[in-house]
C-alpha cells in the first residue's frame, strides 16, 4: 500500500511544501518592512488627495463667494444705464424750473410750473429709491474722484482747492460714482 500523499510512486508536493517554508520561509522583519512601506505609500497617497479634496472645497468656496458677489453688484447697479440716461432729464426739468415766469403770467403758467416740480420731486424720489445720491460740491475741497474741475479762478470766499460753482450736478449710485460733479475750483 502507498504511503499518505503518495501518487504513482511520487510524494504530494503540497504536503512537503509547508514543511519547506517553514524552514526557510519568508523573513518576517522582511514582510514587516514590506508592508511598513506599502502604509507610508498609502498614507502619502491620502494626505495627496486630502490636500486636493481641500483645496477644490476651498476653491469652490471661493467661487460661491465670488458668484453671490456679483450677483449683489449686479442687483446694486442693475439700474445705472437706466439712471444714467435720466439724470439728463432730471437737470433739463431743474432748467426749465429755475426759469424765472413773468410776474404778470397767468395762473395757467403757475399751475404747469407747479405741476412741473411735483413730477421733479416724484422723479428725485424715485431716483433715491434706486440708490441714486447727488454729490455735495458746493463748498467742499475739490476732490478728482468725485469732481470734474472744468474752470479755475479766484476766490476771496473760498480757499484754495475748494468748489466755489456748480455747473452740474453729480450722482452716485449705491455710492459709486456715475457722473461727477462738474465745477469751477479756487485757484
Amino acid at each position: 500500500m502507498k504511503a499518505e500523499g503518495e501518487k504513482d510512486g511520487a510524494i504530494d508536493s503540497s504536503i512537503s511544501e509547508p514543511a519547506a517554508e517553514g524552514a526557510e520561509g519568508p523573513d518576517p522583519a522582511r514582510q514587516l518592512a514590506e508592508k511598513e512601506a506599502e502604509i507610508e505609500s498609502l498614507k502619502t497617497a491620502h494626505d495627496a488627495l486630502n490636500n486636493r479634496f481641500l483645496r477644490a472645497q476651498a476653491d469652490f468656496e471661493n467661487f460661491k463667494r465670488r458668484t453671490n458677489k456679483e450677483k449683489a453688484d449686479s442687483r446694486k447697479f442693475r439700474a445705472q444705464s437706466l439712471v444714467t440716461d435720466l439724470l439728463d432729464v432730471l437737470d433739463n426739468f431743474k432748467r426749465a424750473l429755475s426759469v424765472d415766469t413773468p410776474s404778470g403770467a397767468s395762473g395757467d403758467a403757475g399751475a404747469f410750473q407747479q405741476g412741473m416740480e411735483m413730477v421733479l420731486h416724484k422723479l428725485e424720489d424715485a431716483l433715491k429709491k434706486e440708490g441714486v445720491e447727488e454729490i455735495a460740491a458746493l463748498g467742499q475741497p475739490f476732490d478728482p474722484n468725485l469732481h470734474q474741475a472744468v474752470v479755475q479762478a479766484e476766490s476771496e470766499e473760498y480757499d484754495e482747492g475748494f468748489v466755489i460753482e456748480v455747473f452740474q450736478a453729480g450722482y452716485t449710485l449705491n455710492g459709486r460714482v456715475i457722473r461727477p460733479a462738474m465745477v469751477k475750483v479756487s485757484a
